[in-house]
Formats: structure tokens, C-alpha cells, sequence
């Protein structure tokens, strides 16, 4: 739509669900059309990965965000669900990066071979959150065996930043057993994680 001779991109969920199925379907360039339309969302929840972190570290979202978009769109097939899906799978493999990242930084800390990650120049985090993201996805590993729906509720909600509404969609249940499994997979996980810091 036009404003006073500027052009104002409005954009809708189904805009990118029909990229994602374009996408699925190998049609070349739309990745490319796909990156703006996600782009912000994607910046928003790597920035809610950043606010966990230490004042003053140097990661910024924009390299995570690139990094994640990537390896996303390299990810083959995908049977994308629609717009929730994409973005709970970016928070994934975000979470995946920061992991990988911070279990480089104990092998080397420990007196193991340090490898170059892709993220590697942006990032400075100390062993204690280094230690902390570590013992989170431990911990949500063992939610995982225990009870894979809560683990992928925690996953959405907490990391991708999806509303109660979002996760029943993207997980085809109710809103209702989102909200009762979000409370008890976060008292599990308080456990967990405070057995795990003494």
C-alpha cells in the first residue's frame, strides 16, 4: 500500500506461511523475499536470549539472528506448520548456538582443544552463565525424557517468546494444557536448576 508516495509494507502471518510452503517447495528466492518479513521477530527473541547474560558482553542479537536464519533456511525438508513453527524452530537453534558456545568455553576452560565457532569474534560470556546455560539445557533434556510436550512448551514460550495461544497452535493442543503444563514444567525446572547450583 501506498502513503503520500512511499511504499508501506504491511505484512501478515499467512504472507509467511505461503514463503514458508514456497520455500519447502525449493522455489529460489524466497529466502531472500522471507529474511524482512521475519527479520524483527527474529531480532526480538535473540534479544531476549541477551537480556539472560551479563551486563556488557559483547554478543550482539544481529550476529545470532544471521547465524540462526541460516542454518534454519539450510535445514531440508521442513515441512513448515506455518509462522509459529518457523519461529520455534529459530529459537532452537539459537539456543543451540548459545549451548554449543558455552560448552566450547568449558572444554576449554578445562584444558580441552578450543575450537572457532561461527559466533566466536561476538562473544564474551563468563564461565558462570557459561556454566548456568549449560545446566539449563541439561535440564531440559531430562524434561524431555520425562515429558516431551512440557520440554517443547518451555521451549516456545520461554526461548521463542510465543503466547499461550501460539504454543497450542503450534503444538495442536488447547490452550488450557499449555498454561497447566508451562506451571509445572517451570516448578520442575526451579527444581532442577537450584539442585543443580548447590
Amino acid at each position: 500500500m501506498y502513503s503520500e508516495g512511499v511504499m508501506v509494507m504491511t505484512t501478515t502471518p499467512g504472507q509467511i506461511t505461503q514463503l514458508l510452503q514456497e520455500l519447502k517447495k525449493g522455489r529460489t528466492g524466497a529466502a531472500d523475499e522471507l529474511i524482512p518479513l521475519v527479520y524483527d521477530e527474529l531480532r526480538r527473541i535473540a534479544s531476549r536470549y541477551m537480556r539472560r547474560e551479563r551486563m556488557g558482553h559483547t554478543l550482539q542479537p544481529t550476529a545470532l539472528v544471521h547465524e540462526a536464519y541460516m542454518r534454519v533456511i539450510a535445514r531440508r525438508p521442513v515441512d513448515w506448520q506455518g509462522r509459529s513453527h518457523f519461529f520455534a524452530v529459530a529459537a532452537q537453534v539459537m539456543r543451540h548456538l548459545l549451548v554449543d558456545y558455552a560448552r566450547e568455553r568449558q572444554r576449554a576452560k578445562r584444558g580441552g582443544v578450543q575450537q572457532r565457532v561461527s559466533l566466536d569474534e561476538a562473544m564474551l560470556f563468563s564461565d558462570v552463565q557459561c556454566d548456568e546455560f549449560v545446566a539449563l539445557d541439561e535440564a531440559l533434556a531430562r524434561l524431555a525424557e520425562l515429558d516431551p510436550r512440557q520440554s517443547q512448551i518451555v521451549e516456545l514460550r520461554y526461548f521463542g517468546g510465543l503466547t499461550v495461544e501460539e504454543t497450542a497452535e503450534t503444538l495442536d493442543i488447547s490452550a488450557k494444557t499449555v498454561k497447566r503444563d508451562w506451571s509445572v514444567a517451570r516448578a520442575w525446572l526451579h527444581r532442577e536448576l537450584t539442585t543443580h547450583r548447590q
